[in-house]
């Protein structure tokens, strides 16, 4: 479990795309291993940082929640 990854979904008030890709770099480190990837492995680290920050923001976007 990623337990230093920030709760984005606060109610009313949406998280920011900064604080999307902050935790989706978060989330590829804890399972990558790496906190920083060596040169050859650096596209395919930011790639998955941008494709679970996309997925991250659709998910936040599609979200109906009740008695909101």
């Amino acid at each position: 479990m990623c337990r230093s990854i920030k709760r984005l979904r606060d109610g009313a008030v949406p998280a920011t795309p900064e604080e999307i890709e902050a935790a989706a770099l978060q989330f590829v480190r804890k399972i990558s291993g790496f906190q920083k990837p060596a040169a050859h492995n650096a596209d395919v680290f930011q790639r998955a940082v941008a494709e679970i920050t996309a997925s991250s923001q659709g998910l936040l976007d599609r979200l109906v929640i009740r008695g909101a």
